[in-house]
């Protein structure tokens, strides 16, 4: 998640006598700014390296585990036969529409219904794309309407292109120092004050009040983007997969997406779409020069420079 720039920036900050232990994953998503710093930082083999082995996130014998592994080895995963209990499902659906259906019915009635979970705080709709009928926007606008209906009794407020209303998931889009939330972090609006012109939403058990003008800090999130849930876990996560998605299409987001839930993934569309993200590797191939300037620094250093993370 971290791009070169930031990189560089960081180790510029550091002391000199400081240690640096980075965290992470090389096959989710890579950054949304340019490089791939962690998997050429590992790849240079000029840092000493060690390989974590052991699941907690889900028990061992989970299938979550067994498929997002088989997806990280090019293979698609292994559904249960009918009557056999797993954590793992895909549901296959031919057109855009019956997957928006199917996925409602899953969070509103069936995954409740057998598992116990609540269909607003206990689960997650993980989209590949903003646009388009499978996309952020219209699925939430959707999950809304069926999961928390507006109520004649209760005041809501349309500010910056959604409607806020009391129990709503949203999810916060910048950091905001002043209130200590920041891009990612999920709550549920708890209060509207028309009188006061506030929303009040609370995160874990902290709330945050915004005035009706600071909304553009917040948007709905029945449905985010799996680039979105990167660092984050929920305990169920429903995606949505067509072939109209295909530009994001890549096996580090399947992969990255069913790594994301902890008791239950399921994934609902077109058996083709999901072949065609297992199979696609695109994104392994992105040249920052990085790698090259940690494998051999003498030679890729300009002269006058003395740092490896100089620029050009």
């Amino acid at each position: 998640m971290v791009d070169v720039l930031l990189m560089a920036n960081l180790l510029r900050a550091l002391a000199p006598k400081a240690s640096l232990l980075l965290v992470g994953d090389i096959d989710q998503l890579p950054s949304v700014g340019p490089g791939m710093v962690l998997r050429h930082i590992i790849g240079s083999k000029v840092v000493p390296v060690v390989r974590l082995t052991e699941v907690f996130r889900q028990a061992a014998h989970s299938q979550i585990i067994t498929n997002a592994h088989r997806i990280n080895d090019g293979r698609m995963p292994e559904v249960p036969t009918k009557g056999n209990e797993s954590d793992f499902f895909f549901i296959e659906r031919a057109e855009p529409d019956q997957i928006a259906a199917t996925l409602v019915e899953m969070i509103k009635t069936r995954i409740p219904s057998k598992f116990g979970l609540d269909p607003i705080r206990d689960i997650q709709v993980l989209c590949p794309m903003n646009r388009g009928s499978l996309g952020v926007r219209e699925l939430n606008v959707r999950l809304q309407n069926e999961l928390n209906p507006a109520r004649d009794d209760e005041p809501v407020v349309e500010k910056f292109g959604w409607q806020f209303r009391p129990r709503d998931k949203v999810i916060q889009t910048e950091n905001d120092y002043d209130k200590d939330v920041f891009n990612g972090d999920i709550g549920q609006v708890v209060k509207i004050d028309p009188v006061e012109r506030e929303v009040t939403v609370r995160f874990d058990q902290r709330e945050v009040v915004y005035d009706f003008g600071e909304l553009d800090e917040v948007s709905l999130a029945y449905a985010i983007t799996i680039h979105k849930s990167q660092g984050s876990e929920f305990p169920s996560v429903v995606i949505p997969l067509a072939t109209q998605q295909y530009l994001l299409l890549q096996r580090n987001l399947v992969y990255t997406g069913t790594t994301r839930g902890k008791k239950l993934v399921v994934i609902i569309g077109q058996r083709k779409a999901l072949a065609m993200a297992v199979k696609n590797i695109r994104t392994d191939s992105r040249f920052s020069g990085l790698l090259e300037r940690l494998i051999a620094p003498e030679k890729n250093r300009q002269p006058g420079c003395d740092h490896l993370t100089c620029p050009g």
